[in-house]
């Protein structure tokens, strides 16, 4: 017997919808790349997302086709958000920061039709504008008064322009919740990215998820800054789970050094941000330098890297920051785990609930996973056992964009299982901890040793500013940690202090062989260290030591 339910499809368009209509007065605040401050709500953005959906049908996008953003975060980004996908066609997050070659490579493999950009792009545009295939028309991001006096971009247009001709009458369409919504491609660190196409109703589901109090917990009350691009996984879903609960949102532009971060939590009273933990080392430095405060945020959703144990306990004990650790991947929408405490973790001594709030935490509802050894065979949730997780569920990929890679599922007792790349425990409270990328682990004399817990002791060192752990190749032991460290400007550090400083800490066969002092660590184009740059560089180092 069948439900007697309405059938409603799961829209993208429902959740500006719903802002519009109840939540219309709310605020939007934007710190654009012209370095003014801007000011809009939800009932104008949706009236603004209505005309451009409009003005993109007027200049020949069909539904199912591609137009890109090379875009900060900001009002006009969110609106293409909207725009774009509520009419049915295919919002495609370009990554800025990649190299003009994959620009390119990922543009024409997607097809795209416009791409919209922030002015800070015009020179990479002007690079690419040549190159590129399929885009018909480039859109500035911006009014008449700032569009650039001359540009080699041929059929570029003014987004204010096209706003002000398109009429504000659109009804948004109805089609099916399993048409495609948004495409962002992953930033691999071999061959070629490919696109993760999320569907309509994966991504209102994953928004739901998102907003739970147990995963970002977020509600009208929140005010809410994403430092998190929203060209990386749809900057965690925010622009959508802010519609859904009607939060203010504080969109920080291209300007996320330290200094202006903390301007605008403080001057727009925000009491919820989420990023990496390279852009909040910044922060925390500025905060620090200056002898500063956070008034009203209280909560940090720290992600795309594991964060250092000694910066969770900074936030928390010196600002009384609480951070929420989550996990999760282009290919999960993003979101898998976020480690809310349960009930009798709050009541634990404090060290040991910094332990449980190092871990990535406890899947979602809708996320499903497991570990499995190198056979495939599942691994007890004791905290222990360590293995590739596997995830499974309805916003989690099936396959890559044009099935680029072949089939990614592994296949589990009949059920496709999407094999992450990553090693892990989970314990039997649920809670996962990723130990390594299956690519970064280190194996010496045929044990594990963690890579990130390595990085983690050496990150409390009051003298380093950032570290990162490789296997480098060692003539008895196949592979031996090498550590690779910033130090903190004139802190005074030695490689002998450090290696002494892991001493009680961990296994003593742990401990790294070296260190090697750089000036900079490198970084992918979505914050995380490039291991494998590290590993081209400084991998031999320790059997030339040996020779």
């Amino acid at each position: 017997m069948l439900g007697s339910m309405m059938q409603q499809p799961l829209l993208v368009s429902s959740l500006l919808k719903h802002a519009e209509r109840h939540h219309g007065s709310q605020e939007i605040v934007s710190r654009r790349v012209e370095g003014d401050i801007h000011r809009t709500t939800y009932r104008e953005l949706a009236e603004r997302a209505r005309r451009m959906a409009n003005a993109v049908a007027a200049l020949g996008l069909v539904r199912g086709q591609r137009a890109a953003t090379l875009a900060w975060n900001g009002y006009r980004h969110m609106e293409l958000y909207y725009a774009v996908s509520g009419s049915g066609a295919v919002l495609h997050t370009l990554n800025p920061r990649l190299h003009p070659d994959q620009v390119v490579w990922i543009a024409d493999h997607a097809e795209d039709q416009i791409l919209f950009f922030d002015l800070t792009f015009l020179p990479l545009i002007e690079v690419i504008a040549p190159r590129v295939t399929t885009i018909k028309a480039f859109v500035a991001m911006t009014d008449r008064a700032h569009m650039p006096a001359s540009s080699t971009v041929a059929n570029l247009l003014c987004y204010e322009d096209l706003l002000e001709a398109a009429s504000p009458d659109f009804t948004w369409p109805e089609f099916d919740e399993n048409t495609a919504s948004s495409l962002c491609y992953t930033s691999g660190t071999t061959g070629n990215p490919k696109g993760a196409l999320y569907s309509h109703r994966s991504t209102v589901l994953h928004t739901y998820a998102a907003a739970l109090p147990d995963a970002m917990d977020c509600s009208a009350r929140d005010t809410i800054l994403p430092v998190v691009p929203m060209f990386h996984v749809n900057a965690w879903g925010l622009p959508y789970v802010a519609c859904m609960v009607g939060a203010k949102l504080v969109f920080p532009g291209p300007f996320l050094d330290g200094k202006h971060l903390h301007e605008l939590f403080e001057t727009e009273g925000v009491t919820l941000s989420a990023g990496v933990p390279t852009v909040w080392q910044g922060l925390l430095a500025h905060v620090e330098a200056n002898n500063l405060t956070f008034s009203t945020m209280r909560r940090t959703v720290i992600g795309g890297a594991a964060c250092p144990p000694a910066m969770m306990r900074t936030f928390q004990e010196r600002y009384d920051v609480n951070v929420l650790h989550a996990w999760g991947m282009t290919e999960i929408s993003p979101l898998g785990t976020a480690c809310a405490l349960k009930p009798r973790q709050l009541a634990l001594p404090a060290q040991e609930r910094l332990a449980i709030q190092a871990k990535q935490g406890r899947a979602v509802f809708g996320v499903d996973m497991k570990i499995v050894d190198e056979e495939g065979q599942a691994l007890p949730h004791d905290g222990k056992a360590s293995g590739e997780l596997l995830v499974r569920g309805p916003w989690i990929i099936r396959d890559y964009f044009r099935g680029e890679g072949g089939d990614p599922l592994v296949q589990q007792d009949g059920v496709g299982w999407f094999p992450t790349g990553d090693v892990a425990t989970i314990d039997a409270d649920g809670f996962m901890q990723i130990t390594d990328r299956s690519k970064d682990v280190i194996k010496s004399g045929g044990e594990w040793i963690s890579s990130i817990e390595l990085e983690n002791i050496a990150m409390a060192h009051p003298g380093v500013a950032m570290a990162a752990c490789i296997a480098a190749q060692h003539p008895k032991w196949d592979e031996r940690p090498l550590l690779v460290v910033v130090k903190k400007p004139d802190a005074p550090l030695t490689r002998d202090e450090l290696i002494a400083f892991y001493e009680g800490r961990i296994a003593k066969w742990w401990t790294p062989d070296d260190v090697v002092f750089v000036d900079a660590i490198p970084l992918g184009a979505t914050g995380k260290v490039q291991k494998n740059k590290l590993r081209e560089q400084f991998g031999d180092l320790l059997v030339a030591v040996a020779g």
